[in-house]
């Protein structure tokens, strides 16, 4: 299957505020509830911790189901870090030849390659004379449940 450009919807990260929230102190259980946890003992700040180069990330919405094998679905919101490097196995959001999309980066024997996470669509061979850019390496993926 072809692969379509993949639509984003870019947000700027606003760290000008502190957004914490209570966090229990052990994690959480995924067996048995712990009753020692009934009255969390830190806070988080969602800022500090997905946006550690404020001028430098950005948030992006996906559209489309070509992550959706490494856990990336529709609707989804990303945390981006422009200032990180691709390496072998990120996952990133590439321009290529005027169009946006996200995939995993691999690089193997000098070739550049750009990896969907869906078996209906092709991995994209990068060639020197295309127009290609890492704009960013995503850090986190927001998702809604249900």
């Amino acid at each position: 299957m072809a692969e379509s450009p993949i639509r984003l919807e870019l947000f700027a990260a606003d760290t000008r505020t502190a957004t914490e929230v209570p966090m229990a102190a052990s994690g959480v259980a995924a067996g048995f509830p712990s009753p020692a946890d009934d009255h969390p003992a830190m806070s988080l700040d969602l800022n500090r911790l997905v946006v550690r180069n404020p001028s430098s990330t950005f948030f992006v919405r996906v559209a489309g189901d070509s992550m959706r094998d490494a856990g990336i679905d529709d609707g989804d919101l990303l945390a981006v870090d422009k200032s990180l490097e691709a390496h072998d196995g990120s996952i990133a959001v590439c321009f290529l030849d005027g169009e946006f999309t996200l995939k995993r980066v691999r690089i193997e024997g000098g070739k550049l390659q750009l990896a969907p996470a869906n078996d209906r669509y092709r991995p994209i061979e990068v060639h020197p004379e295309e127009d290609f850019a890492v704009w960013g390496v995503v850090t986190y993926v927001i998702k809604k449940l249900g």
